[in-house]
């Protein structure tokens, strides 16, 4: 890691831990300090804008929503004037890191990923700025995932439609979910619970699952937890205290929120609607294991899964390996190589190819 990077790292562990309590409180109050949100920006930056979307005004449940304007030609590996032109957007359904806990739609370095999605995949960008624990445990994140699908789902709904003539309407057909670290655990369940309920959603439908270092767990120590047990942002204490924070009082890490290849974290797997999936696993993360094991469980269920596995520590960091089992569950999304989602996310300068969960600066 170049010096920069190394104490952004030290910088965000330190933050996070002098936030949280032993007594399982987060410290709102300094917690907003050192996360000022970004406000939205109806002016094009780097060729995209923003809005805040109400997804339910009872809760209630916010998104923003990143589009690439028009004209967008000329973005350096962007491709993005192919989408601006007259064809409808597709839709990337993003859930942010944090261990459920931290960061927003609205943070700073998701604010920068959403918007790269948007730009280099030529696609809306639907960040859903969910309920976060403690106050908000399992399952509120998921039924706030469940919830924004149901959203877009309803044309009456459609948040490019009000008052931006110039933009394209959304592809219903290709839409994906997405998410980093616990927003990749998010993205699983909430594709999982849409599989079981595909049936009542009448226009929605799920063409790809795309998973940037999903936070997963097991009561096991694994192999790559006890060598990275001091780990840069995600060390394992730090793992501990989210779980405990997150899963319902007296769960553990067997739960069916944390143990995704689980029967009951994987029931909805084997269905038709779930999608085919994208998983980037990041040799200096201590839960490689269990994503390894995740991916593992959807080829046993018969699902298409790329792998984009980073280098370990002992591995160059300029050679990055690139796994495919079958297909990738990006055909939907411009792209050349890694997908779209993890492209943009990769092309940071604290890309999960240099160190843990920096992809989009998240924790857990």
């Amino acid at each position: 890691m170049t010096w920069p990077t190394r104490l952004f790292v030290l910088a965000v562990g330190c933050g996070a831990d002098a936030t949280c309590r032993v007594d399982g409180i987060i410290s709102c109050r300094l917690l907003d300090l050192l996360d000022p949100p970004v406000p939205p920006s109806a002016a094009p930056r780097e060729g995209v804008a923003t809005r805040d979307v109400v997804v339910d005004p009872a809760i209630p449940l916010r998104a923003r929503l990143f589009y690439p304007c028009r004209p967008t030609g000329g973005e350096a590996g962007g491709g993005g004037g192919e989408a601006g032109a007259t064809k409808p957007l597709p839709v990337v359904v993003f859930f942010h890191g944090g261990g459920f806990a931290f960061l927003s739609a609205a943070s700073r370095a998701y604010d920068a990923a959403c918007r790269r999605i948007a730009r280099y995949a030529g696609a809306a960008v639907l960040s859903v700025d969910y309920r976060r624990s403690p106050e908000h445990r399992y399952p509120t994140p998921y039924d706030d995932g469940l919830a924004a699908l149901r959203f877009l789902d309803d044309p009456n709904n459609h948040p490019l439609a009000a008052d931006d003539g110039d933009v394209p309407p959304l592809d219903v057909a290709r839409r994906f979910v997405a998410g980093d670290s616990a927003g990749a655990n998010i993205a699983h369940h909430v594709a999982r619970r849409y599989a079981l309920a595909a049936h009542t959603f009448a226009n929605l439908r799920l063409a790809g699952l795309i998973a940037i270092q999903p936070f997963f767990g097991g009561e096991e120590r694994t192999p790559a937890e006890l060598r990275l047990v001091g780990a840069p942002i995600v060390s394992v204490p730090r793992t501990d205290w989210l779980w405990r924070a997150f899963l319902p009082p007296g769960a553990d890490r067997t739960h069916e929120a944390a143990h995704a290849a689980s029967p009951a974290g994987a029931a909805g797997i084997d269905s038709p609607a779930f999608p085919p999936a994208t998983v980037v696993i990041g040799g200096y993360d201590p839960l490689q294991d269990w994503q390894r094991r995740y991916c593992e469980t959807l080829r046993g269920k018969g699902k298409a899964v790329r792998v984009l596995d980073y280098p370990t520590p002992s591995t160059p960091s300029t050679s990055s390996r690139s796994s495919t089992s079958r297909s990738t569950s990006c055909s939907g999304l411009r792209t050349s190589s890694p997908p779209a989602a993890a492209a943009a996310a990769a092309s940071t300068d604290l890309s999960a190819s240099r160190c843990t969960r920096t992809s989009s600066c998240g924790w857990g």
